[in-house]
C-alpha cells in the first residue's frame, strides 16, 4: 500500500495557546516542580471560577477525580452505582475501584446521555426492594450536559447523591450555567484530547468545602499532620503537579475560544454534509449549549449506502483519524456481568456513531478535505 501524501488530521489533537511557555517557565524558575506551588493554588482558584463552582482540588487525571468521590461517597463492596452506559470505561472503572458494582443505563436518543426516566424507574424498584444504589453518575457526553433538572429531582426524592462526569464538557452549558456544578460532585479530564489539556491531569469540583479538603487529603497519599510520616487511612498519589498546573492556566485563558471553534467545525460540518440522506450530526439539547468537544454522527447504512466503518476505513486511507462512538460499557467483556437497564439505544448508536476530527486548530481546507472523502463514500455507494 502506498503511503499517504497529505498530513495526517487528527482526531483531536492537543491546541496551545501562547502563554503556556511563559507560565511553565515561571514554574520551573520557581523551583516548585513538584505537586505543590503557586500555579496549582491559581489553577484551582481560576478553574473554578470559570465553572462557577467554589472548590477545585486538581488532580492526575479525570478518573483519579471520579475515584476520589466515590470514595468520599463511601461506595463499597457489592455497593451498586448507576452508570451511563454510553460513555468511556473510566466512568465504571472507578466504581470497581471502590469494590462496587456499575449498573448500565441506557442513553436517551434525544440526547445521547443518561436516560432519566430509566433512572426514575430503577431507583424506584430499588426503594421497593429496600436497597438504593450509593450513587448515580451522569455523563455530560462528548461535551453535551445531561438533563440535570430531571436527574436532580429524581437523585434528590430518593436522597441518592448525582455525581457530574463532565470529563468531556468544559465550556459546555445547562441552562446557562456551567457544566461541573450540578451533582454532589463534578470531574474534568485535561487529558491530551479533550478542548483544553494539561498534559495529564483533571479535576475534582463541588460546593462542599469539606469534601474537597478531605479528597486532597486523600490525593497526597492521605498523610496525617506530623513530623513523621503517618497514615490513618489509605490515599492516593492523586495531585496534579505545579508545572501541569501553569500549562492548565494558559490553557484556561483560550477556553472560550477553543469553544467557538469546535463548535464552528459542527457547523461546517452541517454545511458540508447535512444533504446527505442518511447521516445526522448529534442533536443538541435545547436545555444546553454543548462544547461539541467531538462532532459526531450517525450514519443509517440504508439511506447513506454506506455503513459507518466504510466512512471510518476511507477516511483512514485519507490519511483523517476519524473513530467509532464509545461502544457501550454492558458489550464490554470485563463488564459483561453487570445489570444493564435498556441497552438498544447504545447499541444502535455504537454501531452508527463515528466522531469526525473536531480539533480546534482544524482549518477549513481540512474541513472540506474530511467532507469531500465522506461525501465520496456515499456517491459511490450510489446505484
Amino acid at each position: 500500500m502506498s503511503r499517504p501524501t497529505e498530513d495526517r488530521i487528527y482526531l483531536s489533537p492537543p491546541h496551545l495557546g501562547g502563554e503556556e511557555m511563559e507560565l511553565l517557565q515561571d514554574a520551573v524558575a520557581s523551583n516548585w516542580i513538584a505537586p505543590v506551588g503557586s500555579h496549582l493554588d491559581a489553577f484551582e482558584q481560576e478553574l473554578a471560577a470559570t465553572v462557577d463552582v467554589p472548590h477545585v482540588a486538581a488532580l492526575s487525571s479525570g478518573t483519579a477525580a471520579l475515584h476520589l468521590a466515590l470514595r468520599l461517597l463511601d461506595v463499597g463492596p457489592d455497593d451498586e452505582v448507576l452508570c451511563a452506559n454510553l460513555t468511556f470505561a473510566a466512568s465504571a472503572n472507578a466504581i470497581v475501584y471502590q469494590g462496587g458494582r456499575p449498573v448500565f443505563v441506557d442513553a436517551d436518543p434525544a440526547t445521547w446521555a443518561l436516560d432519566p426516566e430509566l433512572v426514575r424507574e430503577e431507583l424506584a424498584a430499588a426503594a421497593a426492594r429496600g436497597r438504593l444504589p450509593r450513587a448515580v453518575i451522569a455523563v455530560d457526553l462528548y461535551g453535551q450536559c445531561a438533563d440535570y433538572d430531571a436527574l436532580s429531582a429524581i437523585c434528590d426524592e430518593y436522597q441518592v447523591p448525582l455525581v457530574e462526569d463532565a470529563a468531556e464538557a468544559l465550556g459546555a452549558t445547562y441552562r446557562g450555567r456551567p457544566a461541573g456544578g450540578f451533582g454532589r460532585f463534578g470531574i474534568f479530564s485535561f487529558n491530551g484530547n479533550k478542548i483544553i489539556t494539561t498534559s495529564g491531569g483533571g479535576a475534582l469540583v463541588s460546593h462542599d468545602g469539606a469534601g474537597i479538603e478531605r479528597a486532597r487529603h486523600l490525593a497526597t497519599q492521605a498523610r496525617d499532620p506530623a513530623p513523621h510520616y503517618e497514615h490513618s487511612t489509605i490515599g492516593y498519589n492523586y495531585r496534579l503537579s505545579n508545572l501541569l498546573a501553569a500549562v492548565g492556566r494558559g490553557q484556561l485563558r483560550v477556553l472560550d475560544d477553543r469553544v467557538a471553534a469546535r463548535r464552528r467545525n459542527a457547523q461546517r460540518y452541517a454545511e458540508l454534509l447535512g444533504d446527505l440522506p442518511g447521516l445526522e450530526i448529534m442533536p443538541e439539547a435545547s436545555y444546553g449549549r454543548a462544547n461539541r468537544w467531538l462532532t459526531c454522527v450517525t450514519i443509517d447504512p440504508e439511506r447513506f449506502g454506506a455503513d459507518r466503518e466504510a466512512v471510518r476505513m476511507a477516511l483512514e486511507i485519507k490519511n483523517i483519524e476519524a473513530r467509532p462512538l464509545w461502544k457501550p460499557m454492558h458489550m464490554q467483556p470485563v463488564f459483561a456481568d453487570c445489570r444493564t437497564l435498556g441497552g438498544q439505544v447504545s447499541e444502535k448508536l455504537f454501531s452508527r456513531g463515528l466522531c469526525l476530527p473536531s480539533g480546534s486548530s482544524l482549518t477549513d481546507s481540512e474541513l472540506e478535505r474530511i467532507s469531500a472523502t465522506v461525501r465520496l463514500v456515499a456517491a459511490s455507494r450510489v446505484d
